[in-house]
């Protein structure tokens, strides 16, 4: 089996597919064939998904391998609304086997398939799925984005927790922009204090790539 990489984030709009085109881009840079995919997106609206394109232009230009790939081959699952996916799809059951076969054709091709999830770990899917329960079932390892805000140490933490309670191999990554100015003063000391390794989206994908190839 090829290597999975699962991005998922302490919430929504956290930086996911920012650090999933950067971890696909450093790990062509390296020679590996990548491929991407987000098993469901929501807020498709008149059938354009967002983060399909971004995501399908950026792995077409790494792997010349997926140029006959589309969009629905990068998100397989899609709905209207802009909500969890349990109240976008009406508490529709998840097509579990509809994902693995799409992750299993990208793998022909590949040698690292990164998945990005849809907000946060305990986001619902369904009646039976939290996305956190996709990690497990697709057999990744997992990055888990955080945010530099105020805010950063309590959301980091319990998410991290959570991925430790489930036995799901990790790591953490701190996506800074340029508004996180205070991070150095009012939340990095804490972590580093702690013995939490801070790595930085923007500055140690290298590392971070090396790390989650190695889980």
């Amino acid at each position: 089996m090829r290597k999975r990489i699962f991005i998922t984030a302490t919430n929504t709009d956290i930086g996911k597919t920012y650090t999933t085109k950067l971890l696909l881009k450093e790990f062509a840079s390296r020679g590996l064939s990548v491929g991407v995919i987000k098993p469901i997106e929501t807020g498709v609206v008149d059938g354009y998904a967002h983060d399909a394109e971004e995501l399908l232009e950026c792995v077409k230009e790494l792997n010349p391998k997926l140029w006959s790939l589309e969009a629905e081959d990068i998100v397989p699952i899609v709905y209207e609304l802009a909500a969890a996916p349990y109240i976008a799809s009406g508490n529709t059951p998840l097509d579990l086997k509809k994902i693995k076969m799409k992750i299993e054709e990208l793998e022909a091709l590949c040698d690292v398939v990164v998945i990005e999830g849809a907000g946060g770990l305990y986001v619902p899917i369904d009646e039976e799925y939290m996305m956190i329960d996709l990690i497990s079932k697709l057999d990744a390892v997992a990055l888990l984005v955080t945010h530099c805000s105020l805010g950063c140490i309590n959301d980091t933490l319990l998410s991290k927790k959570a991925l430790q309670e489930r036995n799901i191999q990790h790591l953490v990554a701190f996506n800074c922009t340029e508004e996180d100015k205070s991070f150095s003063q009012i939340s990095e000391p804490y972590f580093l204090q702690t013995g939490f390794r801070v790595l930085k989206v923007c500055n140690d994908i290298d590392i971070i790539c090396d790390v989650l190839y190695n889980l």
